[in-house]
C-alpha cells in the first residue's frame, strides 16, 4: 500500500464531501477523532441555536406557534428530518428525551411479562446505561434482574455472533433490546436478520442506535423493527446533551405509552386540559414532558447537512477512512503492542476503530498533548473515529505518524496510566 502523505492528500483532493469540512469549527492544527462520543459544532448548528434564541427574544411565549420553527411542533418536525437517516416513515420518528429516558419509555411500553415470557434479552457488551435501565424496568415489574435479564455472551469479549443471539430467543423472552453498533469494537449487528428471527418467535425487538445513527444507513421501517432509540450528539453533531430521538413502528400507533405525560397528547387536544389522555397518533405519543427547545435547536442545522449528502455517501467515505486507518495501523504500528478489535468485514464495521493496548490511558493523553483527540475506554481501549463530514485522509495519515512517534520515543511514559474523571 502507499503510505505517503502525498497519497492521503491525493485522496482528499478526490473527495466529493471535502467542502463540508469548512462547515465545522475545527481547532487549528488539531485532529479531532472523538466524533463517536461528541461531534463537533457546525456553523449551521450554531446558527439554528442562535435563531431559536432570537425567536424567544422576539416572540416570547408566542414562539410556541410562531416563527420559522414553532416550538410546539419542533419535536415532530425534526422527527421528519431524521426519518430518512434511520430509514423510517416520517410519522414514526420524534426528537425527544435522552437515550436512557427514551429506553425507559419504550421498555415500559413494550415489556409486558406474561406467563412464561417474563425475561428481557440483551447482551454482555452493551453500554452500561442500557443495562441499568433494563434492570430497573425488570425490578419495577416485580422480577429479579439476576434471573430475568438474559445477556448473550461474547465468544471473544469484543464481538457477538447473531446465531448466539437467535439461540437465546427462547419462549421465556418477552422483549429484546440490542445495540445497532457495539460501542467498543464497532461491530454492526444484522438488525434486519435479528428482527425477522425475533418476530418468527413472537418477540418484539428494539435497537439502541447511539453508535450507528449518522454513521451507517438504516432501514428501520423495511426491517420492521418495533422500536429504536438514540442520542443525537455523536455522529449527528447535535451538541453536548442534545435531545435524543426515538422510532416506533406505525404498527404500534394507538398504544398508551408506559410513561405518559403532557406531550404524549394529540396536539389538537393537549390544551383542552382533560384528565383523560388522548394519545397522539404517531411517535409523538412517546414524548413525556415539555421539549428542551435549546437542546434541540442545533440539530436543525446539523440535520440539513445529512439530508443534503445522504447516508449512502457518508457511509462510503466513512468506510474508506476507517479502512485506510486500519491499513496504516497494520503497516506502521506493527510491533508496538496494539491489538485491533474491529471486525475487518466492511459490512460489520461501524464508524470507529477500536485498539487495545496495556498503556491505553497514557497513550491517549500523549495523543492529546500532540493535538490528536481520541477516546479512551477502560480498561485498555482507544477509539478513533474519522468522521466523513469533517475528517480527512491526511488527518488519518498524520494521526498514525504521531502515534508511531509516541510509541518509538516512549512519550506516553510521562503520563499516568489512569483515566480522567470523564473518559
Amino acid at each position: 500500500m502507499d503510505i505517503t502523505r502525498e497519497y492521503a492528500i491525493g485522496k482528499d483532493a478526490q473527495d466529493e464531501l471535502a467542502s463540508y469540512r469548512e462547515e465545522f469549527y475545527i481547532k487549528e492544527n488539531g485532529i479531532y477523532l472523538d466524533g463517536n462520543s461528541l461531534g463537533l459544532l457546525s456553523k449551521r448548528a450554531e446558527k439554528s441555536l442562535l435563531d431559536l434564541l432570537d425567536s424567544w427574544k422576539h416572540h416570547g411565549i408566542d414562539g410556541w406557534t410562531e416563527g420559522d420553527n414553532p416550538w410546539f411542533y419542533l419535536s415532530e418536525t425534526l422527527g421528519k428530518e431524521l426519518a430518512p437517516i434511520v430509514g423510517a416513515n416520517p410519522e414514526e420518528v420524534v426528537v425527544s428525551g435522552s437515550t436512557t429516558v427514551n429506553l425507559h419509555q419504550l421498555v415500559s411500553t413494550f415489556y409486558k411479562p406474561e406467563g412464561k415470557r417474563t425475561k428481557i434479552l440483551a447482551d454482555e457488551l452493551n453500554f452500561p446505561s442500557d443495562i441499568y435501565a433494563l434492570q430497573s424496568q425488570i425490578k419495577l415489574k416485580g422480577f429479579d434482574p439476576a434471573e430475568h435479564l438474559v445477556q448473550v455472551k461474547s465468544g471473544d469479549g469484543h464481538t457477538l455472533k447473531e446465531e448466539d443471539i437467535v439461540a437465546a430467543m427462547t419462549d421465556e423472552i418477552a422483549l429484546i433490546v440490542l445495540p445497532g453498533v457495539l460501542y467498543r469494537s464497532g461491530q454492526v449487528l444484522d438488525m434486519e436478520y435479528l428482527t425477522a428471527e425475533a418476530h418468527k418467535r413472537g418477540i418484539e425487538i428494539g435497537f439502541d442506535l447511539c453508535h450507528s445513527v449518522g454513521s451507517i444507513p438504516h432501514k428501520l421501517s423495511v426491517w420492521d423493527a418495533d422500536f429504536a432509540f438514540w442520542c443525537n450528539y455523536k455522529h449527528l453533531n447535535g451538541g453536548p446533551g442534545s435531545t435524543g430521538g426515538l422510532f416506533v413502528n406505525k404498527r404500534h400507533f394507538g398504544k398508551v405509552p408506559g410513561l405518559a405525560g403532557w406531550f404524549s397528547s394529540r396536539k389538537d387536544k393537549q390544551f383542552d386540559m382533560e384528565h383523560e389522555l388522548t394519545v397522539a397518533e404517531d411517535a409523538g405519543a412517546y414524548q413525556i414532558g415539555t421539549p428542551n427547545i435549546f437542546s434541540m435547536a442545533p440539530i436543525i442545522g446539523s440535520l440539513s447537512m445529512f439530508n443534503e449528502v445522504g447516508m449512502e455517501k457518508i457511509r462510503e467515505k466513512s468506510l474508506k477512512l476507517t479502512g485506510y486507518l486500519i491499513d496504516l495501523i497494520k503497516h506502521e504500528l506493527n510491533g508496538h503492542g496494539f491489538v485491533l478489535r474491529n471486525p475487518l468485514d466492511e459490512k460489520k464495521r461501524g464508524g470507529h476503530i477500536y485498539l487495545e493496548h496495556p498503556e491505553a490511558a497514557r497513550i491517549c493523553k500523549a495523543l492529546k498533548a500532540e493535538g490528536v483527540i481520541p477516546d479512551f475506554r477502560a480498561p485498555n481501549g482507544i477509539r478513533l473515529a474519522p468522521v466523513a463530514l469533517y475528517n480527512t485522509f491526511e488527518d488519518v495519515w498524520k494521526t498514525v505518524q504521531i502515534l508511531k512517534g509516541i510509541m518509538k520515543e516512549e512519550k506516553y511514559k510521562q503520563f499516568e496510566n489512569k483515566r480522567g474523571v470523564v473518559a
